[in-house]
């Protein structure tokens, strides 16, 4: 099953007709991953292809105990340009940039409960960081490139091994997800500390939850957030 959800609107001016293009607002929603597959996801549609730096932040709640995909950004050159994947064997982050991945512990990763997550990636100087609950993690060195580019592919709810495919069940996401935003700089402490605080921030220019163009494929759900 595959939805593309996007609104086109014709208008006449005159003896002429135009459109206009309609993101939806998801304020209020979330998806809801129900079970385990390597089939399930929702493709998310940039709203630009090259950028020079990352931060994605998203609130989730899973009882998951294996590891798990939260955010995968492929492009043809890398399947793991950027990935956000929590491992739950050694119960570490796993931040992976053009294929090389920093690990970040964190004390506080509670099954059943909602969290916020941001991550932050510098490509020149390689940083990368990670925010969970208001809690900053150190910064590590990942990868340092000039920019990111190509073709971007970007999936919740699976991790992607090749460009928009190569999936694997036991690395699926199941739970629920929502308030996704994708920014093409390092946002500041204020900013992120906004986001964790549920207090206004400035959304995505890459991925706005509040404008959100995407695809569900398979067995998701798109429905309102109740807060549990």
């Amino acid at each position: 099953i595959l939805k593309k959800h996007i609104f086109n609107i014709s208008l006449k001016k005159g003896k002429s007709y135009y459109s206009l293009f309609f993101l939806p607002d998801l304020s209020g929603k979330m998806f809801i991953f129900p079970r385990e597959t390597n089939t399930a996801h929702v493709k998310l549609s940039p709203l630009k292809q090259n950028f020079n730096s990352v931060t994605v932040c998203q609130r989730f709640f899973t009882d998951l105990i294996r590891g798990h995909v939260h955010f995968s950004l492929a492009t043809p050159s890398y399947s793991n340009t950027f990935l956000v994947y929590w491992d739950g064997t050694d119960k570490e982050f796993e931040i992976s940039t053009m294929d090389t991945t920093g690990l970040f512990g964190v004390e506080d990763y509670k099954r059943n409960t909602w969290h916020s997550l941001c991550t932050t990636w510098d490509p020149v100087s390689g940083l990368v960081q990670l925010w969970l609950d208001g809690q900053p993690s150190v910064k590590k060195f990942t990868r340092s490139v000039s920019n990111i580019r190509g073709s971007l592919i970007i999936m919740l709810g699976q991790e992607q091994d090749s460009h928009g495919g190569g999936f694997d069940i036991k690395q699926s996401f199941v739970g629920m997800m929502y308030d996704v935003h994708m920014w093409d700089y390092v946002l500041s402490t204020c900013e992120i500390q906004n986001y964790m605080d549920y207090r206004s921030f400035t959304p995505g220019n890459v991925l706005n939850w509040r404008a959100m163009d995407y695809q569900i494929i398979g067995q998701v759900l798109n429905c309102c957030y109740s807060g549990s």
